[in-house]
């Protein structure tokens, strides 16, 4: 599909359609805030976010889950374990949560949420819920009274197992995902009971969902349901914004769905992007073959497509996989991250993870199951928070608009581009020292080297540089020309801006 194809479809489709993500200050990226607290959300928008060039917060689930007590820690897996709609979670409850996007949005950052409504928590368990909602699912039981559902909104009646058969469309869409009981969206009830909480959160002020296992639901449904919820609320989004949708679509290539069935109702997770990448940056394919990156190596049209490197299921090798890099390999992960940003395909997302060696743990926690106040780097990883990531949301932030431009490669895995005439990146992962007069396309002048200095706006100044080898500043001669030396170290990026000049 050519790009003005795609743009006339956007401006002709159903009001049900979205894919702005309605950031302000042209703001670009969105960080993931992995099972954060409310209160530390809201915190790290005003202190953080908002000062460093980041525009959004997907959030984890909201709503009441399970309670998992047989095990000896509380893992991650239980938020997407729904037993009822009501906005209390590990993460906090519904006072706390509205205080949150109150305050992300008083300083212009957007709160996307975690959103499932494919299923409830899983077959043959009752309880009750972290709010303090019973739920059975025992002896075929499907009791969720706090909703409510029952046995007549699930679909037991069509397929009572688990999906076995991922090649099969009707399985995959109708069968239980790993035990979790399957609700019945072809019927209006559920639909509605769907929508009355989707519109809940957005009378609280938040800008969209990132809708959760939409592989296993059929589009026509979700159709009904986008189409049923209410524009985002004034004055703090325009009037008649619309919610903006992430759908998670696990499409490696090779099964019964295709993440292009989903394109039409909005975003979508293009999870090939972060398998490819990451093979690159680890060496396993030249640098030098992204210069066509995106839909001509089979991705998804950069229009429709959430571009994200590893997300809290691939880092665990869940759902699929792909392998991804993470945090645990930073030199390369750092790499990765900052090509996402500083090129122009999809909307980026950033992962903010904790560290974990058992991929089922949940986030650092007290003895009794509570989350802990966050603290980067100790606990938390907080991989939004590295130097090199927050330079290149910057970069991506006062690039946009433009595309990419003035390719130069070696040959190999030392590759360079411009974005327009607003921002330069290049980056060096071969064994040896890049170094070559490169045309940047961007005004003369000296510029600061955002992938390892920070900057100072009120002296304009690259400050707190790391001692690397690669250089702090970049020299643009009057012709565009910069000579570039970069070492085969560390950090090997240069990434720099016009607003970022020495």
């Amino acid at each position: 599909m050519t790009h003005s194809l795609f743009y006339v479809l956007l401006l002709t489709a159903g009001a049900y359609c979205q894919w702005d993500h309605h950031m302000k200050d042209n703001r670009q990226s969105i960080v993931h805030l992995f099972e954060w607290k409310w209160s530390d959300v809201a915190s790290e928008c005003e202190k953080f976010l908002a000062p460093y060039w980041l525009g959004g917060v997907q959030v984890s689930p909201a709503n009441e889950h399970r309670v998992v007590t047989e095990e000896q820690w509380r893992p991650w897996w239980e938020r997407y374990q729904p037993v009822s709609y009501s906005v209390v979670s590990r993460s906090g409850d519904r006072a706390e949560f509205i205080d949150m996007v109150n305050r992300c949005n008083a300083v212009n950052i957007n709160i996307y949420v975690d959103i499932i409504f494919n299923h409830m928590c899983g077959d043959g368990k009752s309880g009750y819920g972290i709010d303090g909602s019973w739920y059975d699912t025992t002896f075929n039981a499907r009791d969720f009274p706090a909703v409510p559902y029952s046995e007549w909104d699930f679909n037991d009646d069509i397929c009572d197992r688990n999906i076995e058969n991922y090649n099969d469309e009707w399985e995959v869409r109708n069968c239980r995902l790993v035990g979790l009981v399957d609700l019945k969206l072809s019927k209006t009830y559920v639909r509605d009971k769907v929508v009355e909480f989707l519109n809940d959160l957005i009378s609280l002020g938040v800008a969209g969902f990132r809708v959760d296992a939409c592989k296993h639901m059929y589009p026509e449904d979700l159709e009904v349901i986008y189409g049923q919820m209410n524009d985002l609320v004034t004055p703090t989004f325009p009037s008649g914004s619309r919610p903006f949708i992430v759908q998670e679509v696990i499409d490696y290539g090779g099964e019964g769905i295709s993440a292009t069935e989903y394109t039409h109702l909005g975003r979508v997770t293009e999870f090939k992007y972060g398998r490819e990448l990451s093979n690159c940056f680890r060496g396993n394919n030249d640098l030098k073959w992204l210069v066509n990156w995106g839909e001509p190596w089979g991705l998804l049209p950069r229009g429709v497509a959430l571009s994200f490197i590893d997300n809290h299921d691939t880092q665990r090798s869940h759902g699929g996989g792909g392998n991804p890099l993470t945090y645990k390999e930073p030199r390369e992960y750092k790499m990765a991250v900052s090509f996402m940003l500083a090129h122009d395909y999809g909307v980026p997302r950033i992962m903010s993870s904790y560290y974990f060696t058992d991929s089922e743990a949940g986030p650092p926690s007290h003895p009794d199951g509570s989350t802990k106040d966050v603290t980067c780097f100790d606990e938390w990883v907080c991989e939004h928070r590295w130097r090199q990531i927050t330079g290149s949301s910057w970069f991506r932030k006062v690039t946009h608009g433009t595309g990419v431009d003035n390719w130069w490669d070696n040959n190999s895995n030392q590759i360079a581009f411009s974005r327009g005439n607003l921002g330069w990146y290049a980056v060096n992962n071969d064994a040896y020292a890049m170094d070559a007069t490169i045309y940047t396309g961007l005004p003369a002048g000296t510029y600061c080297n955002l992938y390892v200095s920070s900057y100072d706006k009120d002296t304009k100044a690259c400050v707190d540089k790391e001692n690397v080898g690669t250089p702090s500043t970049v020299t643009v001669k009057s012709n565009g020309d910069a000579s570039v030396y970069i070492p085969n170290n560390s950090n090997p990026v240069i990434v720099i801006h016009v607003d970022a000049t020495v």
